[in-house]
């Protein structure tokens, strides 16, 4: 952890901007792309206003007006209480020499699909100045034309889309424009005299437009007000309920006055007892000391509901924390959070309000009403199921297909408390009417997206638990599972079972499963990352050193049985009423052996534990069908690129057989090697729609043994 710029709790990213731009903005003799410094992510702490996080040092390294847009683009994207996931746009004008050597107007304005935190040159769509300037003095038009006319004003026909606000930018004046949706902002225009508390704020350094959806609509009254309020100490322009544009002619000036007017709105609230953000450290030191309590099955039941309603299996997250269950036990909580987002376009993530408690079915049947009242025949009704939860046990709860897509509705979400704790602090939260935000909600840009996003992965919103995941076969399971889509809990004695992934749809767990309590902490931890359990992969076991029977150690068997079986009762038992809530049906998948068909000599304990795993697993299958659970066995042999084969181990094993070690691997009637990620491709493919009327199989994968067959 460094300090930049005085500031404590700063996490310091190196950016570099790769790759050529779709236009130079470089002068002559200049590089394109370069090194264009570090990124602040601001921990915000309580009282502490946002600063500029500009530096002449890292500046000094971009070569040409594109490299500087994005410099500060990702500034801005850095700060999450400015733009979140996606939210938010810039843009910067030049000019540049057409086929026929003519100069030519462009302006380069981030394209649909670009996160401004992370994004690169070319994710700015370079747009030609006359065709933008003309759309914006049509009377009329709707937003899939607007799109298209869009994009066939790009210099590169293989450039991204451009952002649906590219005509506004367009028709403001300056070189650099900066488009965010700061929460201070919105916390002001959302409440009772916003548009007052704004100007009195801002005067004249600011143009004044009311709410008009985005698109061309919007674009089209700012090209009609703007002009008429501009004054020469303007620097800006607000969009009540919607956001702030700064303007100037270079990236550092347009940069600082979205940062100044931001700190000064933000100091306004903070004198009314209306700013109060909360620290990430205190928020996992508080989420921490709530995650004792034990919640999974309800967060799995609350699963099951919801994914019922949505028609397909969600991922949950549950956060418990302090902020978040001081929102969610607040005795004006129905009121407050049930007028609207706080900006329209989260309706898109988020719906536009919460579910408050848990009676999915209640808010289906209320969405539905919503929409048969605005709606009509040329829309497709959404899935009714909420995003958000917000419930008195369980907090914030937060949805979506994937786990990205829960995080991204709790980032969301989270600032949304703030903005409308904020507002209501200033004297009452004020959201948009619901007619603005379903329009927003079924805008025919975002119906046009409907069946057009391809095959949906056979595994999306399922979850996994698989043991021993660290490594070898259980390693190959997880990469196997979330290939299909599904979100994995790897659990592992190892404790490199916890960096295995660095993403949302995987969480690793040091997990001794020999231990009761450690497997329950385990589930409940899953549960609350995920929201619950669809497949189980039985994987983590031992081999103990050869041993005759005559010589065999009461405590190896023990341990063996403790690992190979015991453990595996505990994981199925304590799994059961969460396979059981699984919204397709559980499913459960047990890595046997060999062995249990055909033993070996000196392997007793390992054999006796895998035949009783196996005679488990029997039981279990004629048990659990009856509650949609379904469990098959896969037997492999001679897997060797485990832990447990080192290259001595398998050198000396072919030598022993008078093989060489390839020849050793191939041992099998097929002639061919097993490899983990076989078992791992079946595993998940035993876990999909193909064996979804198969239960109480017994499949061997060791390219045919002779003894087995």
């Amino acid at each position: 952890m460094h300090l930049l710029y005085g500031y404590p709790n700063i996490i310091i990213l190196d950016i570099w901007v790769g790759g050529a731009g779709r236009q130079s903005l470089a002068g002559p003799g200049q590089h394109r792309c370069g090194k264009i410094g570090r990124i602040a992510t601001l921990c915000t702490g309580q009282g502490r206003f946002m600063k500029s996080r500009w530096s002449d040092q890292d500046a000094s390294r971009c070569a040409g007006e594109l490299a500087l847009r994005v410099y500060t683009s990702r500034l801005l994207g850095a700060e999450p209480s400015l733009v979140l996931h996606g939210g938010g746009n810039t843009s910067v004008k030049s000019s540049i020499s057409n086929l026929f050597g003519e100069e030519e107007r462009v302006i380069h304005v981030k394209g649909s699909g670009w996160d401004l935190e992370t994004i690169e040159p070319a994710g700015f769509s370079p747009c030609r100045m006359q065709p933008l300037l003309a759309l914006a003095r049509l009377e009329t038009l709707s937003d899939p034309q607007m799109a298209a006319e869009l994009r066939k004003s790009l210099t590169d026909v293989s450039a991204p889309s451009p952002s649906v606000e590219a005509i506004l930018h367009a028709i403001l004046p300056a070189r650099f424009v900066d488009h965010t949706h700061a929460d201070s902002i919105l916390t002001m225009t959302n409440s009772p005299d916003g548009e007052r508390r704004v100007r009195e704020l801002f005067g004249e350094r600011l143009v004044y437009i009311p709410y008009v959806m985005p698109g061309f609509k919007l674009a089209r009254l700012c090209a009609e007000l703007y002009p008429a309020q501009v004054r020469r100490s303007t620097v800006g322009m607000l969009l009540l309920k919607h956001g702030l544009f700064t303007f100037g002619e270079s990236a550092k000036e347009s940069y600082e006055r979205m940062i100044e007017l931001v700190s000064l709105a933000e100091g306004y609230l903070s004198k009314r007892g209306a700013w109060t953000p909360v620290s990430e450290e205190l928020r996992q030191e508080g989420a921490s000391a709530s995650a004792s309590s034990t919640l999974r099955a309800d967060v799995a039941a609350l699963r099951k509901a919801v994914s019922d309603a949505a028609g397909s299996p969600m991922i949950l997250s549950t956060h418990t924390d302090p902020e978040a269950l001081a929102f969610a036990t607040r005795a004006d909580v129905q009121e407050i959070s049930q007028q609207g987002p706080a900006t329209p376009d989260h309706v898109l993530r988020t719906k536009r309000v919460p579910l408050v408690g848990r009676d999915v079915q209640a808010y289906a049947s209320a969405y539905r009403e919503y929409f048969r009242e605005r709606g009509n025949a040329s829309l497709t009704m959404l899935d009714p199921a909420p995003r958000v939860v917000l419930d008195p046990e369980l907090g914030l709860v937060t949805i979506g297909r994937t786990a990205k897509e829960a995080a991204i509705v709790e980032d969301i979400y989270r600032h949304t408390m703030q903005i409308i704790s904020g507002a209501t602090a200033l004297g009452g939260w004020e959201a948009l009417p619901a007619q603005d935000i379903f329009d927003v909600e079924y805008w025919d840009l975002e119906q046009a997206k409907l069946g057009k996003s391809g095959s949906v992965p056979a595994l999306i919103g399922e979850v996994a638990v698989v043991t021993g995941a660290a490594s070898g076969i259980g390693k190959a399971c997880v990469a196997s599972l979330m290939s299909r889509g599904a979100a994995v809990i790897g659990l592992d004695r190892s404790a490199s079972v916890t960096s295995l992934y660095r993403r949302k749809d995987y969480l690793g767990l040091a997990c001794d499963v020999t231990s009761e309590p450690e497997i329950s902490r385990a589930l409940e931890e899953g549960v609350r990352s995920f929201g619950g359990l669809d497949m189980l992969i039985l994987n983590a076991g031992i081999f103990p050193p050869s041993a005759p029977v005559s010589a065999l150690s009461s405590d190896t068997w023990r341990k063996t049985m403790s690992v190979n079986l015991d453990a595996n009762l505990v994981l199925l038992r304590e799994s059961h009423p969460l396979l059981k809530l699984s919204p397709r049906g559980g499913r459960v998948v047990i890595i046997g052996s060999k062995n249990v068909p055909a033993p070996g000599p000196g392997a007793a304990a390992y054999s006796a534990s895998k035949a009783a795993l196996q005679q488990l697993a029997r039981v279990v299958a004629l048990e659990w069908g009856g509650d949609r659970i379904r469990v098959n066995t896969i037997h492999p042999n001679a897997v060797f690129d485990t832990g447990l084969w080192t290259a001595e181990v398998l050198a000396a094993r072919a030598a022993s057989y008078g093989l060489s070690v390839e020849e050793y691997k191939t041992n099998n009637v097929l002639k061919v090697e097993v490899t983990s990620r076989d078992v791992g491709e079946l595993a998940a493919e035993l876990c999909g729609p193909t064996f979804a009327k198969t239960t109480g199989a017994q499949i061997p994968l060791d390219g045919g043994t002779v003894r087995v067959i």
